[in-house]
């Protein structure tokens, strides 16, 4: 049994992606390091070190990964000469495969924690002062004190309650909950249409759903470019997803195994009935009880933490990154980068501050959409004189070949000096080709850049040199 010290160079409470990412690059720079979380674990997941697997997006594209095969193959293998009779599905065998990749990645990150030498205990852990954790477990009575010369909160996020729509995770379901279904559900509500609704729709959609998606907001996807939002729209329309925008749910009823939904819009008031409500309305900082009053912690009302730029709280010697901070979008890895940038920091190692201006945003639909930068309608509404390049997909040979042709690359450049301002892709890969954007970037490219940029061919990456050739086109592609 691990003994836990009493003393440490740095006290990592939470053990998600950032703070596994956190607890381990500090670590690698010499600093003994102590990771601590009390996050419950499913059923189907083990006690280990690094709970980096509750992280929603790892389940999320673990099981649309599989959702995607069996689409394929039920519905367009046979255009590839390939026939296949009597296609079944077993979402429960489905949803244990999720859970066993998972399990895996668990060991991957408890081997790392060992190989660095990451003490790790599963227990409740209290900021008592900026150098004092109060550590809570059964295998340590009575509660321990740890000093700690640095102490990071790394506690992430959790789903906001809806009052309307009380969670039982059996008719009303969070966003974890319907990842773990055993059966798919004939007729599906979800209330938010943003990221982890489309994401979730997409999934029970492809596995035979009827899939209703609610929204209080009267724009798709307003935070995307909208010139990606609606060609998005129109793919997921014609996919079968089903959108009710403009909505707000005023009541929630379980009877006779369903969910009687009510709701209202311009129109008036209307009722769904539906086998599983599922609630994905956005997510809020785990920070209750997260330290004592005395430490003088200082949050805002709804929760958040406060910091600067690098990361540093009110408190000295005191860190909070990924969820917890207003600093960037809940994204899996701003909470990595932020978690390694403060690592550094304590290390004494002189590095950049996050660059939040080029995070990648991704949505794991299908297709995908991915964006870095700032939109059109942004750009425009500063009055920033720009030029847009785009190019569709369906130009594309490597996603004719994988009959993946829906959507299209866009880039936006400074009109002045070509500078690269946005880039914003949905299509497939998108997930990926994404990457080379924030690298061109991250070290200013322009245009010019990518298109001298040799890319190999076929391959979807060259759709970005397209689409930057295509600003210097007289005749531009339309989407």
């Amino acid at each position: 049994m691990l003994k836990i010290k009493d003393k440490y160079d740095v006290v990592v409470i939470g053990s998600g992606s950032s703070g596994c990412a956190s607890a381990i690059r500090c670590a690698q720079l010499g600093l003994k390091t102590l990771c601590v979380d009390n996050l419950q674990h499913s059923q189907s997941q083990k006690l280990m070190p690094g709970i980096f697997t509750n992280a929603l997006c790892l389940e999320m594209v673990a099981l649309l990964v599989s959702a995607k095969l069996y689409d394929d193959v039920a519905k367009n293998i046979n255009a590839h000469g390939i026939y296949v009779e009597n296609v079944t599905l077993n979402v429960s065998q489905m949803v244990q495969r999720k859970n066993n990749v998972l399990a895996q990645i668990n060991r991957d990150i408890a081997k790392q924690f060992n190989e660095y030498q990451v003490d790790f205990i599963h227990a409740k852990a209290k900021l008592l002062s900026p150098k004092t954790v109060e550590i809570t477990s059964t295998l340590e009575s009575p509660n321990k004190k740890i000093i700690a010369q640095h102490i990071i909160l790394a506690t992430e996020s959790s789903p906001i309650p809806i009052p309307c729509a009380a969670i039982d995770n059996k008719y009303i379901l969070d966003s974890s909950a319907a990842l773990n279904l055993d059966e798919v559900p004939k007729r599906v509500a979800i209330l938010g249409a943003g990221v982890i609704g489309l994401e979730l729709g997409g999934i029970w959609k492809k596995l035979g759903a009827e899939v209703i998606l609610l929204d209080a907001q009267e724009t798709f996807l307003g935070l995307a470019d909208h010139q990606i939002s609606r060609v998005a729209y129109k793919v997921f329309t014609e996919q079968g997803l089903e959108f009710r925008l403009g909505t707000r749910v005023i009541s929630t009823k379980v009877a006779n195994k369903k969910v009687l939904v009510e709701y209202q819009d311009s129109d008036g008031t209307h009722g769904i009935r539906v086998d599983k409500l599922i609630v994905a309305s956005g997510r809020k900082p785990n920070s209750e009880n997260l330290s004592a009053p005395e430490a003088n912690l200082l949050l805002d009302e709804n929760g958040f933490v406060h910091v600067n730029e690098k990361c540093r709280t009110n408190l000295p010697g005191v860190y909070a990154i990924g969820d917890l901070t207003m600093l960037g979008p809940m994204l899996a890895h701003k909470g990595m980068a932020e978690g390694v940038f403060v690592a550094e920091q304590i290390a004494g190692i002189q590095s950049s501050p996050v660059n939040y201006n080029i995070l990648p945003n991704v949505i794991h639909s299908e297709p995908e959409i991915a964006w870095v930068g700032q939109s059109e309608q942004a750009l425009k509404s500063i009055g920033d004189a720009i030029k847009v390049g785009i190019f569709p997909l369906n130009m594309n040979p490597k996603a004719k070949f994988a009959d993946k042709a829906s959507g299209m690359v866009k880039v936006i450049t400074c009109a002045k000096n070509d500078t690269i301002l946005g880039i914003h892709i949905i299509g497939n890969n998108a997930s990926e080709l994404i990457a080379e954007a924030v690298l061109g970037m991250e070290f200013s490219a322009c245009s010019e850049d990518f298109i001298r940029t040799i890319h190999s061919h076929p391959s979807y990456t060259e759709s970005i040199s397209e689409a930057c050739l295509a600003i210097r086109s007289n005749k531009p592609f339309h989407a």
